[in-house]
């Protein structure tokens, strides 16, 4: 693999709505548990990706693709030495479900049944759409990731289970939740949480990580850097997103942020800046 640099540029191309785009190089990154609302699509074109997903380690190497679906929980590191170098879509649930109504017969709400799949003309796909956004070729962007997700969902799509909260330790868990997104910036502890909603604190714990398959403080964090993302995509700075949703200065959510979206939120938020500027463009 050439260079031993770690690298990454996470972006968007004005002409592809609701995708995020990433081309990274990682050697010694390693993502801590969290989720995306978005689809991931991830193209290794050299090294082995290790992502622990569903109760197992999923490795995923030159040729293969990394698949993880909307609110899923995983993780990610290197599987060798040398690292992985991949480029990856991050297609919004939208985007997916328009492309799989026109182009598949999946019932339901489309999604990935296995996590990696051996595939290098998906893979070459993948990157030809990131290729052509940093190209300006919108015609063939555009063309392209809709290729990719339709022959990808036609070999490895199916839809998705509904998560349904019918027990009683759900209910408290989806209870919690709404408690945790609502004080976010100030959450109360575990024990005062589960007092208030008339459970013990171990009880909530073991709810919490049955249902949504982390505990609560770490799907805070998740959640904090999920909200900072989106005032990074308006405007808001760095510093000021970062003590609104509750992490106690800048380098504290640069930590997390980069442990998560894999870029911190400066050149991130840089990127973003890109395609609102491209947007002002007059044509």
């Amino acid at each position: 693999m050439a260079g031993q640099e770690e690298r990454a540029r996470h972006w968007r191309y004005a002409e592809l709505p609701d995708v995020d785009l990433l081309r990274a190089h990682y050697i010694r990154k390693a993502f801590v548990r969290h989720t995306h609302e978005h689809f991931v699509i991830a193209a290794i074109a050299d090294g082995v990706e290790v992502f622990h997903h569903r109760g197992a380690d999923q490795y995923a190497g030159a040729g293969t693709l990394a698949l993880v679906n909307p609110d899923t929980p995983h993780t990610g590191r290197a599987g060798v030495p040398e690292g992985w170098r991949y480029g990856a879509v991050y297609p919004s649930p939208q985007v997916v479900a328009e492309i799989a109504a026109e182009t598949t017969s999946i019932k339901g709400t489309p999604g990935f049944v296995r996590p990696v799949l051996d595939d290098p003309y998906a893979v070459s796909l993948v990157h030809q759409v990131l290729r052509a956004a940093d190209e300006g070729n919108a015609l063939a962007a555009d063309t392209l990731l809709r290729l990719a997700v339709t022959r990808l969902l036609r070999s490895n799509g199916g839809p998705l289970p509904q998560r349904e909260v019918r027990s009683a330790g759900a209910r408290v868990a989806a209870r919690a939740r709404e408690v945790l997104e609502l004080r976010m910036a100030e959450p109360p502890s575990l024990e005062k949480l589960a007092g208030d909603l008339g459970t013990g604190p171990f009880a909530l714990l073991r709810a919490f990580r049955d249902t949504y398959g982390m505990p609560p403080h770490t799907w805070l964090t998740d959640a904090r850097v999920r909200r900072a993302r989106r005032m990074l995509d308006v405007g808001v700075s760095p510093a000021e997103a970062a003590l609104a949703v509750g992490f106690t200065d800048q380098p504290h959510l640069n930590r997390h942020f980069s442990r998560i979206v894999g870029v911190p939120p400066g050149a991130y938020q840089r990127e973003r800046k890109n395609v609102q500027d491209a947007w002002r463009e007059p044509s």
